[in-house]
């Protein structure tokens, strides 16, 4: 199994009680300490609003900091899950991230969906198409992107997007362009959009849901004669780990407690609830982590991207990570 891991951005107030002036210093230096450990790559949401609500904490733009982390980091690959097509042209998009390639040494991952969250869709002014709208640009901007990284040009008369010979020179440093990440499980558009670009998905972690999007990804390779076993299968987790199920529980009071001035104790609970309770995979022992995600490596799913949502103020539960989780499934 491949490992990545979040850096903390601020999207889910994973940066509250460090200063503005401090953040930048607290994401280097975690990027950093990744980039000499076992980690495949970091990544970074594509957001402007903090959830589970809209608040004035810090939220770090996603394409910017792929560039800060381009030039100071070594080793590590970069990645976003997942920008959002429809905030950036796509060919802008496409130069800028062949820009990042370049400083990075060709170590840039593109994560890209429809996007999803409509208070800063319509904040930005960017309206809020529906579903058919959003999925359509996610089909022609990707193909926009293949084209610019794999010829140096893209042209496409689309319904969306027109382009008509838009230049993106240098190339990616990566023979064939920067691997495409297709995220979300939508199951007639998205999925089929994976099936003939993607050589990674991101989907659901869960289980069931993990086999069901898997099915109807290789029914939608089968039917356009891609390869199903060339697609690398992702899942996300937000991981609080421990050495007792005890510590675990301290661990979870304790992000509850920091975010619950921010958000309110209503929110606050229902965040702990719905990302670290108990049906959370990656909440547990080493032991239990193991387990499970093995249980995931079985299933297909051999990409881990790992959120540490105490990782800025606590680094010991990405120790025990890498110290014993990584070397048991790597």
């Amino acid at each position: 199994m491949r490992f990545g891991i979040f850096i903390p951005q601020g999207w889910r107030h994973d940066l509250v009680d460090i200063e503005p002036k401090d953040q930048w210093a607290t994401m280097k230096a975690l990027a950093q300490a990744a980039d000499a450990g076992p980690w495949e790559s970091l990544w970074v949401y594509d957001h402007f609003h903090t959830v589970p609500v809209p608040t004035e904490e810090a939220t770090h733009e996603a394409w910017t900091l792929m560039s800060a982390f381009a030039a100071s980091t070594s080793r590590i690959r970069l990645g976003q899950m997942c920008t959002c097509m429809s905030y950036r042209n796509p060919a802008y998009l496409a130069k800028v991230a062949a820009t990042v390639d370049i400083i990075s040494g060709g170590r840039t991952e593109m994560g890209i969906g429809a996007g999803w969250y409509e208070h800063e869709w319509r904040a930005y002014g960017y309206g809020f198409p529906e579903v058919k709208e959003r999925l359509g640009r996610l089909r022609e901007g990707v193909e926009i992107m293949h084209q610019a990284w794999t010829t140096g040009s893209a042209t496409l008369n689309g319904t969306y997007y027109q382009v008509d010979g838009a230049i993106v020179r240098p190339l990616p440093l990566q023979e064939g362009g920067i691997p495409i990440w297709v995220a979300g499980g939508g199951e007639k558009v998205t999925l089929r959009i994976a099936a003939r670009y993607a050589q990674y998905t991101n989907f659901a972690g869960t289980p069931v849901e993990f086999d069901a999007k898997s099915a109807l990804l290789k029914a939608h390779c089968d039917d356009l004669g891609t390869d199903f076993g060339a697609i690398t299968r992702s899942a996300n987790y937000n991981t609080v780990i421990g050495t007792t199920e005890a510590e675990v529980q301290d661990r979870i009071t304790a992000l509850t407690d920091r975010i619950t001035p921010f958000i309110g104790a209503d929110r606050a609970e229902a965040f702990r609830r719905q990302n670290l309770g108990p049906e959370a995979l990656a909440v547990g022992t080493p032991e239990q982590l193991v387990e499970r995600l093995t249980d995931m490596k079985k299933r297909g799913m051999t990409y881990a991207i790992h959120n540490f949502p105490e990782s800025a103020y606590d680094r010991s539960g990405v120790e025990l990570f890498e110290r014993e989780v990584i070397p048991a499934l790597a």
